[in-house]
């Protein structure tokens, strides 16, 4: 497989595994993936962007996927929470190699910054609340997922050196 064609394969993926991990989440608790105090469990996924470049792409269309086939997704949402993922994943592909004893905790915590930013405004705009609120409760969701999981996640692959067999590494 050429390079182009595993790159767009590997977007691809991802943004379905996000859009379907997303939906199934908010099938089996519902309200835990949307609104301000939320855990998407698919957010463990934005460590594929210390891994590949395809991440990107993919993370941010499968968050605009969801969001456009979500029917209580909001108008704003579709284009200030793809930004948000959009802005996070290619920050945490440019800070991959920076680490702390090993840890990329700076990359890890890029998607809590971003959508504290964004999508805490955007919360602000269509519920009110005040912005600093909101932008803390996104920022602790996404800080707890990422911390957690996609801490797991990352030494999974590390640990098994899948970034090597799949060819990821840049």
């Amino acid at each position: 497989m050429n390079n182009k064609t595993r790159y767009l394969t590997h977007a691809a993926i991802i943004a379905a595994l996000y859009a379907v991990l997303t939906h199934m989440q908010n099938l089996l608790l519902p309200g835990s993936a949307t609104w301000a105090i939320q855990m998407r469990m698919s957010e463990a996924l934005c460590v594929l962007a210390f891994f590949t470049p395809a991440a990107i792409p993919g993370l941010t269309l499968g968050c605009l996927v969801f969001n456009l086939t979500f029917a209580a997704a909001l108008p704003l949402d579709f284009v200030i929470g793809s930004a948000a993922t959009f802005l996070a994943a290619l920050g945490m592909w440019k800070t991959r190699r920076v680490t702390i004893k090993g840890i990329p905790l700076l990359g890890l915590l890029l998607p809590a910054l971003a959508n504290a930013v964004l999508v805490g405004w955007e919360l602000t705009v269509y519920i009110g609340g005040g912005f600093l609120l909101n932008a803390v409760y996104v920022a602790i969701g996404e800080a707890v997922v990422l911390l957690t999981l996609g801490s797991a996640l990352y030494y999974a692959i590390k640990k098994r050196r899948l970034e090597e067999k799949l060819h990821w590494t840049v």
